[in-house]
């Protein structure tokens, strides 16, 4: 049974996207003790594997710390309400650019064939020496599933809505998710769809891709909403400096 909290650093974006959706500041997950485990008669809990890729030691990859921070500005500074996603992208791959990051929008697409269902998936990817790593900024959302059992909740809990990690590692992260996944819906009595399999949400970010490392550069953040009002009613001239005269006959 696999007891943690998530560390603060990680927690950042996800705070964001909060935000973003109204929703509450995830809480840290544990296992409660009288939770009803209706998941599957296995002993091996993913978690145990998955939250270590997810969440390791700053010490490990000091690279990789840096670019989270610098991740987590960037969704801070160009996020809001109506924030359109692909933008969204474009603007944080910009802005890691700029701080000297090899920083790129993904575009993979791929053929349906013997079983593979078709499909294309966004996100950034960030080229260091021989290292590839994986910005997703939704990737908590990718593996949402119908009616999950308390173990795969757990699980969805852990998912961090800002991803950033080694390609190797999220290979290993999908695998064991999908396989969960699987177990979830067997549990209920469910078929596994074909855009949850394993092979599909692999090809998400390690099919063939279209890497553009120069798009548009970034939009300033949003000003405030402001309400312009027309004045067309009888009696009203609006005028080009903006000032009002009001025809009294």
């Amino acid at each position: 049974m696999y007891r943690g909290r998530i560390p603060l650093l990680y927690r950042l974006s996800d705070l964001v996207f909060g935000f973003l959706e109204d929703h509450a500041e995830a809480q840290p997950f544990e296992m409660e003790s009288g939770c009803e485990n209706d998941d599957d008669s296995s002993p091996f809990d993913p978690r145990e594997v998955i939250a270590p890729l997810l969440y390791p030691s700053a010490n490990v990859d000091r690279y990789r710390t840096l670019l989270i921070s610098h991740v987590s500005k960037a969704v801070i500074s160009f996020s809001c309400p109506r924030s359109n996603k692909a933008a969204l992208r474009r603007n944080v791959a910009a802005v890691l650019r700029d701080l000297g990051h090899n920083a790129a929008v993904c575009r993979t697409k791929w053929d349906g064939s013997g079983g593979l269902t078709a499909g294309n998936y966004e996100f950034i990817d960030v080229l260091r020496s021989d290292k590839r790593y994986i910005v997703d900024l939704d990737f908590s959302g990718e593996f949402e599933i119908a009616r999950p059992t308390d173990l795969y909740n757990l699980l969805l809990q852990i998912l961090p809505r800002v991803f950033v990690g080694r390609s190797e590692d999220l290979k290993k992260i999908v695998k064991l998710i999908c396989d969960a996944a699987k177990r979830s819906l067997k549990r209920r009595g469910l078929h596994l769809p074909p855009w949850r399999k394993n092979r599909y949400m692999q090809n998400k970010w390690f099919g063939p891709c279209r890497r553009t490392a120069a798009p548009n550069p970034p939009l300033p953040p949003p000003p405030p909403t402001a309400v312009t009002v027309k004045c067309r009613s009888v009696g009203f001239d609006a005028v080009s400096d903006g000032r009002l005269f009001v025809r009294t006959r």
